[in-house]
């Protein structure tokens, strides 16, 4: 399973507007093929940082939405509202707490 991360920093007067964006597309995510979960966080000590943190089954999924028409037309709606570049990472797993790594 593929962990992925974005981070997201918004002009403090378009975090509403993007809320609205994710609220309209958390669904067709989740139905993309191996999304397994979507979540968006949202930084305590600044409200303009969000997160999106979603579960994928394999890389091969992830690259399928970040090819796919709904990433780019919701990514284009998206990035006009960052004061900042998003930054994004694909991390994987490698203990729970309680769980020693068996490796």
């Amino acid at each position: 399973m593929i962990i992925r991360i974005v981070k997201m920093t918004f002009q403090p007067e378009k975090v509403k507007a993007f809320q609205e964006i994710f609220d309209n597309s958390q669904a067709l995510i989740l139905a993309m093929r191996g999304c397994q979960h979507l979540e968006l966080w949202r930084q305590t000590a600044s409200g303009n940082i969000l997160f999106t943190y979603s579960h994928w089954n394999s890389e091969a999924d992830l690259d399928h939405y970040r090819y796919s028409e709904l990433f780019k037309t919701t990514w284009a709606r998206t990035k006009v509202l960052f004061s900042a570049k998003a930054e994004a990472w694909s991390v994987e797993q490698v203990t729970t707490a309680g769980e020693p790594d068996t490796e």
